[in-house]
């Protein structure tokens, strides 16, 4: 079997064959369309009276999800204890936003570099994402693929939602918005038989509650303004708006699991930073001059490429990622006057986030200079500033891996990781009802 991330139509067809095979126990429908008329298709298994949601894809260049969602389906087909035994009914959302998920795979599906993966990883902002764009959106204009999802919900009533997700360099960690006591232990021992570290700092979740390594509960959505918001200023996402929330108005919660395609040690190190300040300082530091660096040669990308609709959005995904820059900076050189005692292990994620930003807006760069210019263009210009991106993101990503020494884990052990964490979860959840 190939080491390979499959396809959006290599997924579906997948989900067909099983729905054809089991007609009794697997459908497979379609619950809606994206922007560019893309189907949302639904994979169900099981004819329990309770319901279970999984979402892949809720980040396009996070492309582990689908293989997960159909590796799910499989286990769930073949355990009638998972299904008939917990009188529950599994829906797959094979891919949440198919649109940017084709995008990326115009990079390579096999294994691959961190430099190849930024060369050619695509996700749009935040107000393009369906799973967060309600957070940032009014809401008389969302997205289809939100609408679709929320609407979903709101049918069904799910007891569980599990969004599927992932992260390039790093570890394996759950995000709850309810507490699910004991999910740590399973998610240690079964990151262990994959080599993957449980990460204990992370940027998405520095200021939730860890009632165990690698597990953050977000503040109840009717907590304090200081509380719920839970995120950097830098951050526009509102959680409480956002799709995660939206099965609390039926007594269910959502789970968010991450996975990585590279295992990063250092954001497992539990021990304290000895210089917190100063490391941040410096990594403040680093994001300053790397956002400049990025934002000089958007200038100049933007100066050889023609005017067409997709240069013009790609170059304000670009901008975006380094105007975030100086911000994130500020954020992080007030870090150290929280609350909250920095581990090595915070200290190494933000590392990594902070590279990650402009390793992204440089692969950005170097999909629209990879295109086919226009005729009035200068094409010796845009060669030589298509070769200086490729020189800096080969730069940028050369210092990642020097620094936090990364091992690809293969697609088939993330995806089987990630299945087997939220059967954790799943059966956290509903134990008690199936044992009494």
């Amino acid at each position: 079997m190939a080491d390979a991330f499959p396809s959006l139509a290599g997924v579906t067809a997948s989900a067909a064959a099983l729905a054809r095979d089991l007609p009794g126990l697997c459908e497979l429908r379609v619950i809606g369309h994206s922007r560019e008329r893309r189907p949302l298709h639904v994979l169900s298994a099981g004819r329990g009276r309770r319901d279970v949601l999984v979402v892949a894809a809720p980040h396009a260049d996070e492309r582990v999800g689908p293989a997960t969602a159909m590796r799910l389906a499989e286990l769930v087909a073949g355990d009638p204890a998972l299904s008939a035994g917990a009188d529950t009914t599994w829906h797959f959302l094979l891919c949440l936003d198919p649109d940017a998920t084709v995008r990326n795979e115009t990079g390579p599906a096999v294994r691959r570099t961190p430099a190849a993966h930024f060369r050619h990883a695509y996700r749009p902002p935040a107000d393009e994402q369906p799973e967060w764009a309600p957070s940032v959106r009014p809401p008389e204009d969302q997205l289809p693929e939100s609408r679709a999802l929320m609407d979903f919900i709101d049918e069904r009533k799910p007891f569980l939602v599990c969004s599927l997700h992932g992260n390039d360099i790093g570890g394996s960690w759950v995000q709850l918005t309810r507490d699910v006591p004991g999910v740590a232990d399973p998610l240690a021992k079964l990151s262990a038989e994959h080599g993957v570290p449980v990460q204990t700092g992370t940027w998405d979740a520095m200021f939730w509650r860890s009632p165990g390594p690698g597990v953050y509960v977000l503040p109840e959505p009717d907590a304090p303004e200081d509380l719920a918001g839970a995120r950097f200023d830098s951050s526009p996402e509102d959680v409480r708006r956002g799709t995660w929330v939206r099965p609390h108005a039926y007594g269910g919660m959502t789970a968010l699991f991450e996975v990585p395609m590279w295992a990063g040690h250092r954001v497992a190190d539990t021990a304290l930073h000895p210089e917190p300040r100063r490391a941040l300082d410096g990594l403040a530091r680093l994001l300053r001059r790397q956002g400049e660096r990025a934002g000089a040669l958007l200038a100049e990308t933007r100066a050889v490429l023609p005017p067409t609709p997709d240069t013009t959005h790609l170059l304000r995904v670009a901008e975006q990622l380094t105007a975030v820059c100086p911000r994130v900076a500020d954020d992080w050189e007030r870090l150290h006057l929280a609350p909250l005692p920095l581990a090595a292990a915070h200290v190494a994620a933000l590392d990594i986030a902070a590279r990650r930003i402009t390793l992204r807006a440089l692969g950005l760069l170097l999909r629209l200079l990879d295109a086919p210019g226009g005729a009035n263009r200068d094409g010796a210009a845009r060669a030589q500033v298509r070769a200086v991106c490729e020189r800096q993101l080969t730069r940028w990503a050369a210092e990642v891996e020097e620094r936090h020494d990364p091992v690809w884990v293969p697609v088939d052990a993330q995806a089987e990781l990630q299945a087997q964490t939220v059967l954790a979860v799943f059966d956290r959840l509903t134990s008690e009802d199936r044992h009494p």
